[in-house]
C-alpha cells in the first residue's frame, strides 16, 4: 500500500490509468445485453469514467472530481456524479451508502481492492502496461468497458469512426511537417515529455507525424525532463498541452532559459486545451482534433501571408 500510495503522489494527479482487460474481478458482475438496465458503476480512475461518458453512460461515483476537470477537459462530467474523494483514497463510507452494482479501478489501484470489493463487486482494467501495444489495447478496454454497460455495438461504431477520422485527418495535415515535441509543465524548469508508449505517441504516428523525443520513458510513455535538454534540439517543433501550473506561465514570460530555447526562438509554441494524457479513445480524438487544426492553421495563416507579401 506504501509503494503505491507513493507512486500516486509521484505522478498526480496523473497516475492512475485505464484501459483494456486485466483478467481480475472481484464477485459476479451482470454483463447488460444491449437492452438491459445499465449497471451502476464507481470507478477511481479517470480514463474509465472517460470512457464510459463517451459510451453515453454517466458514472454513477468518481475519485478527484475537480481534478478532472481541470485535466482532462472533455467530455464535461455531469453534475450528478458523486465525489468520492482522492482517487488512491476514496471515500469508502460515501461508496457504501451509494450502493453501486460495480466499482472499477486500474492495476495502479489493486491495494483499494480488498475493501473496495466489500462494498461492490470490483474488475480491473488495464492499459499502460509495458511493452504491449497501447493502441490495440485502447481498443481492448473500450470493449471491455463496453460490454459492461451493454454498448459493445457502440463501441465498434465509435472506434471505426475514429480510425476513419484520423486518416481523413492524416490527409488534410500539411506535407513536410517538422517533428514535434510534446510536453506538460511540471514547474518552470521541468515537463513530462511524451515518447514510445504515450497516447499522444499513438494518436501522432496515426497522423503522420514524427515525434521530436527519443529518448527512454516510462510505463505511461512519458520522461521527466529539464529544459536544459532540449537545447540541443532544434529542428522541432514545440508543443505544450495544458494545465500549466499556477505561476509557471508569468515566470516563462522573464528573461531566462526558456526564452533561449532553440524551439520557443525559431517557431511559435503551439499550447493545446487540457487533454488527458493518459486516456481512452475520447481523449485520442480530442488530441488529434486539436492538435490537427492548429498544425492547419498555421499553414493556412503562412499561404495568406506568402500571398500578402508577393
Amino acid at each position: 500500500m506504501k509503494k503505491a500510495s507513493w507512486l500516486l503522489c509521484l505522478l498526480a494527479p496523473l497516475a492512475v490509468q485505464a484501459g483494456p482487460v486485466s483478467n481480475t474481478a472481484v464477485g459476479d458482475a451482470v454483463l447488460p445485453g444491449e437492452h438491459q438496465a445499465v449497471p451502476r458503476i464507481a470507478t477511481v480512475d479517470w480514463t474509465i469514467a472517460e470512457t464510459l461518458l463517451a459510451l453515453g453512460v454517466t458514472p454513477l461515483a468518481m475519485g478527484d472530481v475537480d481534478s478532472y476537470r481541470a485535466w482532462v477537459g472533455e467530455p464535461r462530467l455531469p453534475a450528478e456524479v458523486v465525489d468520492i474523494g482522492l482517487r488512491a483514497q476514496p471515500n469508502r463510507e460515501l461508496l457504501a451508502e451509494l450502493k453501486p452494482d460495480l466499482i472499477l479501478i486500474s492495476p495502479l489501484a489493486a491495494p483499494l481492492e480488498p475493501t473496495l470489493s466489500r462494498i461492490a463487486p470490483v474488475q480491473s482494467i488495464a492499459l499502460y502496461e509495458p511493452d504491449t501495444d497501447l493502441w490495440q489495447r485502447l481498443h481492448e478496454a473500450t470493449l471491455t468497458i463496453a460490454e459492461l454497460v451493454g454498448k459493445t455495438a457502440e463501441a465498434k461504431r465509435q472506434l471505426a469512426t475514429l480510425e476513419r477520422d484520423l486518416a481523413q485527418m492524416k490527409g488534410q495535415l500539411p506535407a513536410d511537417l517538422p517533428p514535434l515535441l510534446v510536453v506538460q509543465f511540471i514547474d518552470e524548469r521541468h515537463v513530462r515529455v511524451f515518447g514510445r508508449h504515450s497516447l499522444f505517441e499513438a494518436v501522432m504516428n496515426r497522423l503522420g507525424l514524427r515525434n521530436a523525443w527519443q529518448g527512454e520513458t516510462n510505463a505511461w510513455g512519458f520522461s521527466v525532463a529539464s529544459l536544459e535538454q532540449f537545447l540541443s534540439i532544434s529542428q522541432a517543433r514545440l508543443v505544450v498541452v495544458d494545465p500549466v501550473p499556477v505561476g509557471v506561465s508569468e515566470r516563462l514570460q522573464e528573461p531566462g532559459l526558456w526564452q533561449h530555447l532553440p524551439l520557443v526562438k525559431q517557431a511559435p509554441v503551439i499550447h493545446l486545451p487540457a487533454t488527458w494524457s493518459f486516456g481512452g479513445m475520447l481523449a485520442a480524438r480530442r488530441f488529434a482534433t486539436l492538435l490537427s487544426e492548429a498544425l492547419r492553421g498555421e499553414a493556412g495563416s503562412a499561404s495568406i501571408n506568402q500571398g500578402a507579401a508577393r
